[in-house]
């Protein structure tokens, strides 16, 4: 089994990147391991982790690597006021998962880490927003001069189904044909 030390080194980059690892949750961390063992992080380290001005995963980063020069005390404490804090973050890592047999083939952290960033991102983006609102308006020019207050327009849709997918071009040249019988 790898030392706490080593597991620390590895886990570093998953927690640097973790959203879970928001504000409160890493001064609970942060508290823990001040209050209970001042020896490896001081009244005055503490303060400096939990500085506000500085952004959270820069602060987590600092305290990481501040613990792993303190040494496998320090790294096994910082575990365990993990566990008691952030527990879902915790039976997440990559050395946890690894221990109990469920980690991916690929021993690449950040690669391992981007991926995961990739599919627990609630966020779609704003190109999906402008995306999905192109289509609406398109759609709502589409039906407010469906009728017959543009001339040739259901030609136009027909040439214009030329380039798109099946399911689009099959709707667009339905839509072409129920125009040309009225």
């Amino acid at each position: 089994m790898d030392s706490f030390h080593e597991q620390l080194m590895e886990d570093s980059a998953f927690l640097r990147v973790e959203q879970r690892l928001d504000t409160e949750r890493v001064d609970k961390v942060i508290l823990q391991l001040n209050r209970i063992y001042p020896q490896i992080l001081t009244d005055k380290e503490a303060t400096k982790f939990r500085n506000l001005d500085v952004p959270t995963s820069v602060r987590l980063g600092e305290l990481l690597t501040h613990l792993q020069k303190k040494g496998e005390e320090a790294c096994r404490e910082f575990y365990r006021a993990l566990h008691l804090h952030v527990e879902e973050v915790y039976y997440s890592l990559p050395t946890r998962l690894r221990l109990r047999g469920l980690s991916l083939a690929l021993t690449n952290t950040t690669l391992n880490n981007y991926i995961y960033f990739l599919m627990c991102n609630p966020s779609p983006g704003p190109f999906f927003f402008l995306g999905c609102f192109g289509v609406a308006v398109g759609m709502a020019l589409l039906y407010y001069y469906s009728e017959a207050k543009v001339s040739g327009g259901s030609r136009a849709l027909g040439m214009a189904a030329l380039g798109l997918k099946r399911k689009a071009q099959e709707v667009l040249i339905w839509y072409t044909e129920e125009n040309l019988r009225k």
